[in-house]
């Protein structure tokens, strides 16, 4: 089980990517979890979206279906809200495994705005109307992931704030897993019957974990985890080996997190990513990445430090929905001083974003869909 039985290499959203070096124990590990805790029926039909390049796709959304004896169908083009809901209507999958970015545009393109309808709003203030109203809401979007699923696991980065709320709200069956390809992925997970805000589950079987710090369920520290799942090792690379791992086999997987009283993981960002406050104040850009996501018409941002002590936001706005609108390059700047200005009264002034720059096009991603962030890092 100790035997070297692939080498996976990290996306490079830093920059780098090293070849992972995984036992067999760590494969068997991940879909022993999956069997145990996400059971499916032979024959059932299972949508393949993710790239099999990377530990999410390969372990969660084809071994585990193999050994199942379910119908693994490959999307074989890209996964485009329309291409997957397609995919959906016809194999009617029970479990999907997906990352915050193909819900977040589901959620974003097909739901909200029918929200913001004067009239929509004003029947959801309305005791038990509301409860009727959320209710088919819910069967629609039901419908739209093929009508059959028992539960969305989300994974690969966390999700977005105001659609983890809304899915809660319309008791939608999601749940959101953590893990990185140094862990075949997993690290934790919890059913969505069993899931809590803004966390990402509990540690999984056969896997121990520690923080770096005197009070995890208050003050953050670097994840520590230990275990079956585990790799060897970097490929001909001992120097990132050691700087990662100890001699009793402890992996540092390099995120900055909370652990609660009753064992839920709370991740605030990576600890290569974490700015240095004007004062020594430790400032995580994926926490005010997040807020800002939140607010009208931006698609995707990125905090950055101009390398003076200034935050900067850069913000590749909803393309699509202000074309439709036919606001000019003016107007969308006002849009968004607004926007960074409801962002900075909702933050400490340490970490507040002194200016902003609009991006033409999509920020460069990774295939498993994560900002390559070291592009837009200043020189």
């Amino acid at each position: 089980k100790d035997e070297l039985c692939l080498i996976s290499y990290t996306s490079g959203s830093t920059g780098f990517s090293k070849g992972v070096m995984l036992p067999y124990r760590s494969l068997w590990s991940n879909v022993q979890f999956c069997l145990e805790n996400l059971p499916t029926n032979p024959g059932d039909g299972v949508v393949c979206m993710l790239p099999l390049a990377h530990m999410y796709g390969l372990t969660i959304d084809m071994l585990r279906p193999f050994v199942s004896g379910n119908h693994i169908h490959i999307l074989t083009r890209t996964p485009s809200p329309r291409i997957i809901m397609e995919a959906f209507a016809k194999v009617k999958p029970r479990y999907i495994v997906t990352v915050p970015l193909i819900i977040e545009k589901i959620i974003r393109t097909r739901v909200f705005p029918m929200l913001e309808k004067p009239l929509m709003k004003l029947m959801l203030m309305v005791p038990f109307v509301d409860e009727r109203l959320l209710s088919k809401i819910k069967d629609r979007l039901t419908e739209t992931f093929g009508g059959n699923v028992e539960e969305i696991v989300i994974g690969g980065a966390g999700l977005n704030r105001d659609v983890e709320q809304f899915l809660r709200r319309i008791g939608f069956p999601y749940t959101v897993g953590y893990g990185m390809t140094e862990c075949g992925p997993l690290i934790s997970y919890s059913p969505a019957t069993d899931n809590r805000m803004a966390s990402c589950g509990r540690i999984v079987d056969r896997v121990e974990a520690r923080i770096d710090s005197p009070d995890p369920a208050n003050k953050p520290g670097i994840l520590y985890v230990k275990g079956e799942n585990v790799m060897l090792g970097y490929y001909k690379n001992p120097e990132a080996t050691e700087d990662c791992m100890d001699a009793d086999g402890w992996l540092s997987t390099g995120d900055i997190c909370n652990l609660d009283h009753d064992g839920y993981l709370y991740i605030r960002g990576r600890d290569k990513n974490m700015i240095l406050g004007p004062s020594g104040q430790n400032i995580y850009p994926e926490e005010i990445e997040d807020k800002l996501n939140n607010l009208p018409y931006v698609a995707e941002s990125l905090i950055i430090d101009s390398g003076e002590g200034r935050l900067v936001a850069l913000i590749y706005p909803d393309i699509e929905s202000l074309t439709s609108q036919g606001m000019s390059e003016e107007a969308i700047n006002g849009l968004m001083e607004e926007n960074i200005k409801t962002l900075n009264s909702n933050l400490p002034a340490y970490s507040q974003v002194q200016r902003f720059n609009l991006m033409n096009e999509e920020f460069e991603k990774t295939p498993k869909r994560s900002i390559k962030r070291y592009l837009y890092q200043p020189k």
